[in-house]
């Protein structure tokens, strides 16, 4: 059974840091590509980042770019996202995802493989 367990969502002050983590088990992780998304009440998930199968190549969307670094570790499984110079506009539920390629993390979530339950992240102004 695979499961993505996230971790180190809460409630932070604008301009603050968190740091986001996915531990993977039951598929060969090295095998996906690791993103992760967010979703907020009313609107659709949305891709944030993703990196490689091996770490080697890393993806954002514009907005987050320059603050969050998305990084892995496949010796334990896990992906994680650095969030820095967090804003109001970051607040949202966000997942951990996996999937066999870039695609579906990026533009067609409907085809990703596997996903986390998801932890919170409230950035307050």
């Amino acid at each position: 059974q695979v499961q993505l367990v996230e971790s180190g969502g809460g409630l932070v002050q604008a301009g603050a840091s968190l740091t986001l983590s996915c531990t993977a088990s039951g598929l060969t992780f090295s095998s996906y590509i690791m993103g992760w998304l967010r979703q907020v009440p009313g609107k659709e998930r949305e891709f944030v980042a993703a990196v490689s199968w091996s770490g080697g190549s890393t993806w954002y969307r514009d907005s987050v770019k320059g603050r969050f670094i998305i990084s892995r570790d496949n010796a334990k499984n896990t992906v994680n996202l650095q969030m820095s110079s967090l804003k109001p506009e970051d607040t949202a539920l966000y997942y951990c995802a996996a999937a066999e390629s870039l695609p579906p993390i990026v533009k067609r979530p409907n085809e990703i493989d596997y996903w986390g339950q998801g932890t919170q992240v409230t950035v307050a102004s």
